[in-house]
């Protein structure tokens, strides 16, 4: 009796530490809450911002700004604060302190705030970004809520950009948040894309702002990713993320790869989140209050944009912007990820490369006997290490249906010929570098090619890891 007595006393006061110490924390974040948010040295919270337009609320050229600025707090200091550390806990454990700290001290730029934007936007707040600039003209409607991140009735017929802003500031108030109700053009592109931001996202649907935007960036040296059509999709397997160019299956970015390669000689090199799935269903007529098909033009706000005409199931645009926002977390801590090729190549492409890579063996050594990989391991080396390309070209641009072509020209060969054809001895080459590398040996790479030999070795690192040996 007396052991259950004293186990119940200890409970009652663990209890009451565990919730001192969670009101401690409330408090705090409360009073943060409270007290954080001003918009040009005023005081104000983002509801009210996005339904009064004053004259602090409004540029020379009409539109509408909005910037919340958190107090005593930069974001250099944000992982300090135990409320934010402790927000941010499952990032810290995933990437590392400080390279959530480059996560929490980046500036992004969202362009585009319907279904994708939205949604990648909420996620990069989430994840600890430090500053946000949420740019778009439109207002939230009622056909928006099938695929928005956070908008709520209550926020229909409100700026798209304050809406967000609103929600945020009650999710992580500490991330310094301007809203800018307004288009991007050419005359608003040193304004928006000032302030040297670390990644922009395009998530814009009109092809004539969003090919000037992907121009800008690429003219400015910014990162930009870029996001295609996500409408009349259901497949969320297919997503992929890959050079621009490889994205054949997307009428959206046929007609955008189009007029950036004519109007500004870009060819490629442009991130994008693209689905390989054709679309299910075409444009739909437009109907206007009477039931008759009308033209979507009268009804647009701005010309060029589209009115209501796309069937869309919500959850794919929900998952491109997600897409985006990993992509770019990934990229601003600094953790490598490779993606997976556009287009993998099938078995019998696979048996080709072993057969090629044992009747090679059996041409320069006498025999295949030292080939200690079957066709499943050359599927690993050939997807997972060097990604359907030579190991002497792995740049982001030669992916995708280009593994078709060039398979007829590629081939497994020792990486040390001292040392036998292993998951972690083998590199993909062309022909004829192949026979240059038969030609040479690991040292004199090394010393010539210090780079390449570095990147090689790395790569091959991996697949001990992965394989254990």
């Amino acid at each position: 009796m007396g052991g259950e007595s004293s186990n119940r006393w200890l409970l009652i006061g663990v209890g009451a530490l565990f919730g001192s110490v969670s009101t401690i924390a409330l408090l705090k974040l409360l009073s943060r809450c409270n007290t954080g948010n001003k918009v040009n040295n005023k005081t104000c919270n983002s509801y009210n911002c996005s339904r009064i337009i004053g004259k602090d609320n409004l540029s020379s050229e009409g539109r509408m700004v909005c910037d919340t600025v958190p107090d005593g707090l930069i974001a250099s200091d944000l992982l300090n604060d135990e409320v934010v550390s402790e927000h941010l806990t499952r990032n810290i454990q995933f990437f590392g302190l400080e390279s959530q700290r480059k996560v929490t001290e980046s500036f992004v730029v969202v362009i585009g705030l319907g279904g994708v934007g939205s949604h990648a936007a909420s996620m990069l707040l989430r994840s600890g970004v430090g500053r946000l600039l949420l740019v778009d003209f439109d207002q939230v409607s009622l056909s928006s809520l099938n695929r928005h991140a956070v908008a709520t009735r209550d926020d229909v017929g409100t700026p798209k950009a304050l809406c967000l802003q609103k929600h945020f500031s009650a999710i992580f108030p500490e991330c310094r948040i301007e809203a800018r109700v307004q288009l991007y053009d050419a005359s608003s592109e040193d304004e928006i894309l000032s302030g040297q931001p670390d990644f922009v996202l395009d998530c814009i649907d009109n092809i004539d702002t969003k090919v000037a935007l992907l121009a800008a960036c690429v003219r400015r040296g910014l990162k930009v990713l870029s996001a295609m059509g996500a409408g009349a999709r259901a497949d969320p397997t297919r997503i992929r993320v890959a050079d621009i160019r490889e994205s054949s299956t997307d009428p959206l970015s046929r007609a955008v790869r189009y007029r950036l390669r004519k109007e500004y000689g870009i060819d490629g090199g442009i991130p994008a989140v693209f689905s390989l799935e054709k679309p299910k269903a075409k444009l739909l007529p437009f109907k206007g209050s009477t039931g008759e098909d009308e033209n979507p033009s009268d009804y647009q706000i701005v010309p060029g944009f589209r009115v209501r005409i796309i069937p869309v199931l919500g959850t794919i645009p929900a998952i491109f912007g997600q897409v985006m926002a990993s992509y770019v977390m990934t990229q601003l801590s600094g953790l490598c990820v490779q993606t997976e090729p556009v287009v993998n190549l099938d078995l019998d492409h696979y048996i080709i490369l072993h057969n090629r890579l044992l009747e090679h063996e059996e041409l320069l050594y006498g025999s295949a006997e030292q080939v200690l990989v079957d066709v499943e391991e050359v599927r690993y080396i050939v997807k997972e290490l060097w990604h359907g390309r030579s190991a002497r070209d792995q740049s982001q641009k030669e992916v995708g249906r280009k593994m078709w072509r060039s398979v007829n020209e590629l081939m497994l060969v020792r990486w040390d010929k001292a040392k036998p054809a292993t998951v972690s001895n083998l590199i993909l080459l062309r022909f004829k570098e192949a026979d240059d590398h038969e030609s040479t040996t690991t040292e004199n790479i090394k010393e010539k090619e210090p780079e390449f030999y570095n990147m090689v070795t790395s790569v091959l690192k991996q697949a001990e890891i992965d394989f254990a040996l």
